[in-house]
């Protein structure tokens, strides 16, 4: 089961009622964060969700509007007498950013380890699941995130039973582990049926369409993306400032052949996203305008 809340979807300046750009996610006692924009905090206890969990921050690029909201993130965090190492993913520059951000916030109890992104496209692998970071098309340095969690086969005791292999290692197998007892080699190709289908979750704000984002997003469960226009004359202005408007999200979802798409990171004059979603329907009909706060859990297809 991966949970998945939007907690802002504001882009450039924060509003009353809309907070700015940040995603959440919790997969098996994990916590992601990717971006962590002003009014975080409040988003996370407006959820009920705490940052003291949180294990991984990964920032798409360094505008403020991303990342304003980290000093003070990372002060809760101290306050609640967090002690493991906190590890932040971004672009080039990151330890410059996080030190330049943490004038403010200099005496913390937890290690702060930063890896920064050296490639067009980039994995980043954990226990259970994995980041796959992806280069996008904005006027800085900018990459989306999928998080993608893997299913192994099924278990098949017929054949453990066929190749007389003892039940105490059955479970080592199912963990993909390879196992010698008394001469023989047991692997887990022997006892796993084919992959199943997993889950995947696609996340890319600030940019221009690219075939990057189709690629990277191919047949995710939930694309996250940036809807920053809906008015038809802003065009122009998303293509001079590196942005995106509603219909181009939409048709990238429907190129990747995504399951949904949730719209996020809106201009402050988009004051009602929901105004222009049956226009942006009839390219994507299973397109959201994505409010704050808005929550899914994803679990594993049934078999």
């Amino acid at each position: 089961m991966l949970d998945v809340c939007l907690l802002g979807t504001g882009g450039m300046m924060p509003l009353p009622y809309r907070w700015l750009t940040s995603l959440m996610m919790r997969y098996q006692g994990k916590s992601i964060l990717i971006d962590c924009g002003e009014g975080t905090q409040i988003a996370m206890k407006e959820k009920g969700w705490s940052p003291k969990p949180i294990d991984i921050i990964c920032f798409t690029h360094y505008h403020a509007d991303h990342i304003s909201g980290l000093p003070g993130m990372l002060l809760t965090m101290g306050n609640a007498d967090r002690r493991e190492p906190l590890l932040i993913i971004g672009p080039k520059g990151l330890e410059r950013v996080v030190t330049a951000l943490r004038v403010i916030a200099p005496d913390l109890p937890f290690e702060i380890q930063c890896r920064e992104i050296t490639e067009a496209e980039q994995n980043f692998c954990f226990d259970g699941f994995r980041l796959e970071a992806f280069k996008v098309n904005h006027n800085v340095l900018c990459y989306g995130y999928s998080i993608v969690i893997e299913r192994k086969g099924r278990f098949l005791k017929e054949n453990a039973l066929e190749h007389q292999i003892p039940v105490r290692f059955w479970s080592l197998l199912q963990k993909g582990e390879d196992v010698e007892w008394e001469g023989r080699r047991f692997t887990p190709d022997m006892v796993l049926g084919a992959p199943r289908k997993g889950l995947k979750v696609t996340y890319c704000t600030d940019t221009r369409p690219t075939d990057s984002i189709v690629k990277n997003a191919r047949y995710a469960d939930l694309l996250i993306c940036e809807g920053m226009y809906g008015e038809p004359d802003k065009l122009a202005k998303a293509r001079e400032y590196k942005h995106m408007t509603m219909y181009e999200a939409a048709r990238i979802a429907q190129k990747a052949q995504a399951s949904g798409l949730w719209l996020t990171h809106y201009s402050p004059s988009l004051l009602h996203p929901e105004e222009f979603m049956p226009q942006v329907r009839k390219i994507f009909p299973g397109a959201v305008a994505a409010k704050d706060g808005r929550t899914i859990e994803l679990n594993f297809q049934e078999e």
